[in-house]
């Protein structure tokens, strides 16, 4: 497993981060053997969420006897202070530890989301208190809004941003290139996640096979799939967060050695941006903007 410091937190993590809505929906017995497999091939960043469900639930029983191992990212939607704190001390039971790694504003989306955050009794106020006692360590975000992105860095020093660096709205319309600069410039760690996906669901796709991926993930395409990981890579990536399924996780712990260990070729590059520009792609990119 190749692994790299994650900004200035100065964790060095592994390329592949384990997300926790992989275990949404499984059985007890199936998500101890994800995470033991996770564990098996040197994943040490786990990413979590009371929304994903009821992953919370399956991840707490397993996760003490690997808990020093790994690095633990916990995240929260409320914006309020008193919703946020209460949402953070309910986490750290469930998850059975007595503090987050990293502990995320999940979401930020809005201009209301980002008042209320950081409001006289917005999330902010539960973070900077949780540091203090000791139940986080690192602060950071999630956010789908490249301008909301850029906002919330002028606003606080923030260690960390999970956004979605998606090769193909990156080279149709540059998306993605603002933040990547910005986080560069003040050494925040980037997470990645939406890479492994080529455009948003259309009707008459089927999406049985990947029940908890809202946007169609790559498949079939292991070239397609190589050159979307290094153009993540490439932004300034630490962490690849997969599709919400196993078999996307496990094929990139299979693979992410030879992602991370070569740059995205010109060869690659033309292969995206031919992709990037089939009709179907273009005009249904995973979000609008």
């Amino acid at each position: 497993m190749k692994y790299k410091t994650l900004g200035k937190t100065g964790y060095n993590i592994s390329c592949v981060m384990f997300g926790g809505v992989i275990l949404m929906n499984e059985s007890a017995e199936d998500a101890a053997e994800y995470v033991a497999y996770a564990i098996e091939k040197g994943v040490n960043y786990f990413d979590i969420a009371p929304s994903y469900g009821n992953a919370e639930e399956r991840l707490g029983p397993v996760l003490p006897q690997y808990r020093k191992q790994i690095y633990l990212a916990c995240k929260t939607t409320e914006r309020s202070k008193e919703g946020s704190k209460k949402e953070l001390l309910n986490s750290l039971k469930v998850l059975q530890t007595d503090h987050f790694d990293i502990y995320q504003m999940h979401s930020m989306s809005t201009q209301e989301d980002v008042d209320k955050a950081f409001s006289s009794d917005g999330v902010i106020e539960t973070m900077l208190w949780a540091k203090r006692e000791g139940l986080i360590r690192e602060i950071g975000f999630t956010t789908h809004n490249e301008d909301i992105a850029l906002q919330c860095i002028d606003l606080f020093d923030f260690a960390t941003v999970l956004f979605p660096m998606n090769w193909a709205m990156g080279l149709n319309i540059g998306w993605g290139n603002r933040i990547a600069d910005k986080i560069r410039e003040k050494n925040m760690g980037m997470l990645a996640m939406k890479t492994l996906v080529e455009r948003m669901w259309l009707d008459g796709d089927d999406r049985s096979r990947y029940p908890k991926s809202w946007c169609k993930p790559i498949f079939g395409d292991d070239k397609l799939a190589a050159a979307a990981i290094k153009y993540a890579f490439a932004k300034g990536a630490s962490s690849i967060v997969p599709p919400g399924n196993f078999e996307h996780f496990e094929h990139l712990v299979k693979h992410i050695d030879a992602f991370a260990e070569t740059p995205l070729t010109k060869e690659e590059l033309d292969y995206l941006k031919a992709a990037a520009s089939r009709e179907d792609i273009k005009q249904n990119p995973i979000f609008r903007v």
